[in-house]
């Protein structure tokens, strides 16, 4: 099950969300979302786990704890809707 994890302070690192996670069940994987350009922590990240059920717990247990000094907002992902094929601008 893939969760949505948001308001994660900027010094958070992979590591540290996966350690977050794993008292909770097997952690698949970790993945916090960086600007392309600065290379900043955008402040959400996502975490897989194999097992609804642990990942249910982990949800329930995190969502709106204290971590490195910030509340968490922990929840389902959602499969985002599929996009078109980007169209290249004309040329002038």
């Amino acid at each position: 099950m893939n969760i949505y994890v948001t308001n994660l302070s900027y010094e958070v690192t992979q590591r540290d969300l996966w350690l977050a996670f794993e008292p909770f069940g097997l952690v698949r994987s970790v993945k916090i979302i960086k600007d392309k350009y600065n290379g900043k922590s955008k402040e959400f990240g996502f975490v897989d786990m194999p097992s609804e059920t642990e990942a249910r717990f982990a949800i329930n247990s995190l969502n709106g704890k204290e971590f490195m000094g910030k509340q968490l907002k922990v929840n389902t992902a959602r499969r985002r809707p599929k996009r078109g094929r980007r169209r290249k601008p004309c040329a002038k």
